[in-house]
This record gives structure tokens, C-alpha cells and sequence, in this order.
């Protein structure tokens, strides 16, 4: 499961990138970890009640990495959860199929846990990024329950992850703005077939 990605690029220069709307968001780079707060891309109609009245502009808005745990999880001490293993899980899927709650989340690089350890007898770790697209997105959701939140979608991971080790990779949408528009407000049955792994000829282990 991915613990820390990288988003090397300010609000502004993801906003452009992106098409949304950057606001205020304070964003000027760095690490994301769990329990951090980082720039997601929605379809801006979160802070919009009532019925829809037409498309409104893509937002660039801080929320909180780590969606709080349902209450059947009987622990409200629990960590946020971070990734989506099971989109058709009765906690997600609500969300999923209302693409409102879709989000893009910026990233750079990411890191994944690997096997063996280090020179240093340190776990080791393992950090990829895209080669066609500098800048990219991961395929998210977002949820307001306690706190503006929001976890990654996963997949099948590709040659690369499971090289390093890895059972499951998060979802890297490409790099076309209709597979972005698709995931922020296309039906979801279209939507959905974004979550497949990544091309490992199109990765780079950094």
C-alpha cells in the first residue's frame, strides 16, 4: 500500500496543468504522508446543495489524506483509511458511482515498500514516477464525514510493483485530459474500466 507520494509542483502550476480553478490553496510543494493535507482536483460541487445546474468549474482544494473508518469498524482511534482495495465495497461505492465524489490527486512520485533492506540494514524503499507525464493523477474519492477527506483507488499492480514486491499499485490515470474528465464526471460503469494497472514500460524507479 503506498505510504508517501511526492507532488513537486505549486498550486498554480497544478491548476494550469489540471484545468481547476487553484483558489487559495496554499500548496507550494513536497512530501504527502498519511494524516496530511494535500491538493485534490474535484468536479466543484462540493460546497454547491441542491440540484445540478450545469457543470461547474474543476477545483484545486486541500483535504485530508486518510478517510476516518466506518463506525462498524469499532475503533474510533484507528488511522484514516489511505487506499481502495474494494471499489464495490457498500463503504465506497455510494461515493464511487456519484462522480462528484471522484477526485484527481496530484502526484510526482510515490514510494512503495520493498522487499529485502538496504545498504544501511533499513527497510527498503521504492520510488516510482511516470515517464510521459511529469506530473500526474491518481484515481481518488473523497468523503466529508468528519473531516474533508479523501484515499486512493488500487489495482492490479503492474511488472515494475511486483518486481519491488508489491501486491497492489495505486491507479495512475493517463496522460489525457478525456480520461480525467471521465473520472470526475463520467458514468461510472465507463469510469471504472480507468482502474487498471499502469504501463511499466511508462514508469521510472527513481
Amino acid at each position: 500500500m503506498t505510504m508517501l507520494y511526492r507532488l513537486d509542483a505549486a498550486a498554480p502550476q497544478i491548476a494550469r496543468h489540471f484545468g481547476a480553478d487553484a483558489g487559495r490553496d496554499p500548496w507550494a510543494g513536497g512530501h504527502v504522508a498519511p494524516g496530511a493535507f494535500a491538493p485534490v482536483i474535484t468536479a466543484g460541487r462540493e460546497f454547491i446543495a441542491g440540484a445540478r445546474t450545469g457543470r461547474q468549474p474543476r477545483r484545486l482544494i486541500p483535504r485530508l489524506w486518510g478517510v476516518p473508518p466506518p463506525p462498524s469498524a469499532g475503533d474510533a482511534a484507528r488511522p484514516g483509511v489511505l487506499s481502495v482495495r474494494n471499489p464495490d465495497s457498500p463503504f465506497w461505492i455510494g461515493n464511487l458511482r456519484n462522480s462528484e465524489f471522484r477526485c484527481l490527486i496530484p502526484a510526482t512520485a510515490f514510494m512503495e515498500w520493498g522487499k529485502g533492506t538496504d545498504r544501511d540494514g533499513k527497510r527498503r524503499q521504492h520510488w516510482f514516477a511516470c515517464a510521459d507525464q511529469a506530473l500526474f493523477a491518481f484515481g481518488g474519492v473523497w468523503k466529508d464525514s468528519e473531516v474533508a477527506s479523501f484515499a486512493l483507488l488500487t489495482c492490479e499492480p503492474n511488472a515494475a510493483l511486483r518486481y519491488a514486491g508489491r501486491n497492489a499499485m495505486p491507479v495512475i490515470l493517463p496522460p489525457d485530459p478525456a480520461a480525467w474528465q471521465l473520472w470526475l464526471h463520467g458514468d461510472w460503469k465507463q469510469a471504472r474500466d480507468l482502474i487498471a494497472p499502469y504501463s511499466s514500460s511508462q514508469m521510472l524507479e527513481r
